[in-house]
């Protein structure tokens, strides 16, 4: 057998021999092009974070907002101006440092990104703007609360948290009813410390507060016993804190230490994971804010820690939902105005109007997010305990509060069927009578609460 193949095998190779020799091959019809992709263009988006030093903690937390932004654009396959777009992060560490930050921010302008997320703080943030500025690059904080930020009249500045004036508002008039008079101010001599604190300040003195002392420390500093000594002698009820945790956790323990039982209130630079680890203890029963509503009250907000806890392995520290929304509100104003060319995108920013995992982001004229809500926490067996929402707008509060309805309709419903589980059907007629009344009261929310919703919205 294998020798009759061998055979055919070595006249068919004679026949295609002889073939090559004697006859030239005809030509072959050409293939026709296959149609060209579209053009494939690379998005540039720089991200500035302290990625080092005490607080590369909630440096981390923004770039993994930014990542996972970044990622799920990707995934989409977004097309803008007639090209697919992949977007590309470049993130800059500036150690929380303004010098290294207008470095870092040099670094991005020269490679000429399309726009950049950040910095986290103020005082990089604030001098990083002018650079930007000047290049025409636009540039969306997700952290940096100073008013001075949108304040310079930069075009290419926004920001999608509430600012310190918001922010410094709600604590001051939330500090005049805990039944305190007098109160002692901290503050870091940062550009975010010192804004907050100056704005709480203000806001305390307007609600019939007492400013019994004024104390200054920096945010490298660990040692708060000279600062806390001088006040415990003002014997205030109240002490706040401009600054953030890394600082903030200390000054509590050390408060407990020395034997001061004034309440402690910050903004949310301390309203962190890491505050309560660094004050131990001494976190328990003290306040913090953080701008807009809290996830579990939004439509995105428990969705968004799912997949932010699944792919980091991570709780969320502190900024990382508002820079996630900020990369978006960027990709989101590219496909507006259907160009990733700073110049024709930049105008689409300013007419946002993007329902995002923290808010519904719009911006004022001045680039600030319209009608910023201050949530206040209580730091509980470990935990941040919610406590209430100052400010904010309507139709916000309005679509938490459905939300919130519908999640108190869906418990109830859930009790009814635990309960027919656990006794047996003779047991679910009692059972849905129990319930009765949590349903109807819970139906009669979501109806109130939508009703207010469409209020808002038609009056805005």
């Amino acid at each position: 057998m294998h020798a009759k193949l061998s055979v055919v095998a070595l006249s068919v190779a004679a026949a295609f021999a002889l073939s090559a020799c004697g006859q030239k091959e005809e030509p072959k019809a050409a293939a026709p092009a296959a149609p060209a992709g579209k053009p494939e263009v690379v998005v540039k988006l720089g991200h500035v974070a302290p990625m080092t030093g005490p607080q590369a903690h909630l440096g981390k937390d923004n770039e993994n907002g930014a990542v996972l932004a970044i990622e799920e654009l990707n995934a989409k396959g977004l097309e803008i101006g007639g090209a697919k777009v992949k977007f590309q992060l470049l993130a800059e560490d500036d150690a929380a440092d303004p010098k290294q930050g207008a470095i870092v921010a040099q670094k991005l302008v020269d490679a000429k990104v399309n726009g950049v997320i950040g910095h986290l703080n103020s005082g990089t943030t604030i001098p990083a703007s002018k650079l930007y500025s000047d290049a025409g690059i636009p540039q969306i904080s997700g952290s940096a609360t100073n008013p001075k930020y949108t304040q310079q009249g930069f075009k290419t500045a926004f920001r999608v948290m509430a600012n310190d004036v918001q922010q410094g508002r709600a604590l001051g008039e939330f500090a005049a009813k805990q039944g305190v008079k007098t109160v002692a101010v901290v503050d870091d001599r940062t550009a975010y410390g010192q804004g907050l604190a100056d704005e709480f300040k203000k806001a305390a003195e307007a609600s019939g507060l007492k400013v019994v002392a004024t104390e200054y420390t920096n945010d490298k500093a660990t040692d708060f016993k000279a600062i806390l000594t001088k006040i415990k002698s003002t014997k205030a009820e109240l002490v706040f804190y401009g600054g953030m945790d890394a600082q903030g956790g200390p000054m509590a323990k050390q408060m407990k230490e020395l034997g001061i039982k004034a309440k402690f209130l910050g903004g949310d630079g301390v309203c962190t994971p890491e505050f309560m680890k660094l004050g131990g203890e001494a976190t328990e029963g003290n306040f913090c804010s953080l701008p807009g509503q809290p996830l579990e009250k939004l439509a995105k907000g428990p969705e968004f820690r799912e997949k932010f806890t699944k792919k980091f392995n991570a709780e969320i520290q502190l900024y990382a939902p508002y820079v996630y929304d900020a990369v978006m509100v960027m990709a989101d104003s590219m496909k507006r105005a259907d160009s990733v060319d700073p110049v024709k995108y930049l105008p689409a920013i300013g007419q946002t109007k993007y329902d995002g995992v923290t808010a519904l982001i719009e911006f004022d004229p001045q680039g600030d997010l319209k009608g910023g809500a201050i949530s206040i926490y209580q730091y509980k067996g470990g935990k941040l305990e919610y406590v209430e929402t100052l400010g904010g707008s309507s139709v916000a509060t309005a679509k938490a509060e459905v939300k919130e309805a519908v999640d108190s309709v869906k418990d109830a419903a859930k009790a009814v069927a635990g309960a027919a589980t656990a006794v047996g059907k003779e047991a679910v007629g009692d059972a849905k009578e129990a319930a009765k009344d949590v349903v109807k009261a819970g139906a009669e929310a979501v109806k109130n609460a939508a009703d207010a919703t469409k209020a808002a919205v038609e009056k805005k």
